[in-house]
């Protein structure tokens, strides 16, 4: 067996390397969250709706952002929302279209607490939880 100091002779250069090859996640200035707000922030003052802009402006973002792992849906949305409030000049009246981002997730947390009442449990050791709905994990 190796001993400890093998093992971490080999092993701290590979996460050195790992942490270099890393891209740095996205931030509320980089270029596809600007990208982003400006197409949901563009199309919503042309009279298109919340669905239509946000998908839009969510695939922009999903297909320029650098990093090995997907933008979440709420990510993205959280993304607009700080493009937009650091510049607000840059978007004039995307202001009131921010809330839409957020309504989406209070809606559903609130209708899933309406059907959770009408579904019976097929079991007693079953434990269903009220924050987690199976299409969301996966909505992205």
């Amino acid at each position: 067996m190796a001993s400890l100091r093998t093992r971490l002779a080999i092993l701290l250069p590979m996460a050195g390397m790992l942490f270099a090859a890393a891209p740095a996640p996205a931030e509320a200035g980089s270029a596809d969250s600007k990208k982003g707000a400006q197409v949901y922030c563009y199309m919503r003052s042309n009279g298109n709706s919340h669905s239509v802009s946000f998908e839009a402006s969510y695939a922009l973002i999903k297909r320029q952002s650098a990093g090995v792992f997907k933008t979440s849906p709420e990510h993205a949305a959280v993304m607009i929302t700080e493009t937009v409030v650091e510049e607000p000049g840059s978007y004039p009246d995307c202001g009131r279209y921010l809330g839409d981002l957020f309504s989406r997730k209070a809606s559903k947390k609130s209708s899933s607490s309406k059907s959770e009442s009408t579904i019976t449990s097929f079991s007693s050791n079953s434990e269903a939880s009220t924050d987690w709905d199976a299409d969301e994990r996966y909505s992205y």
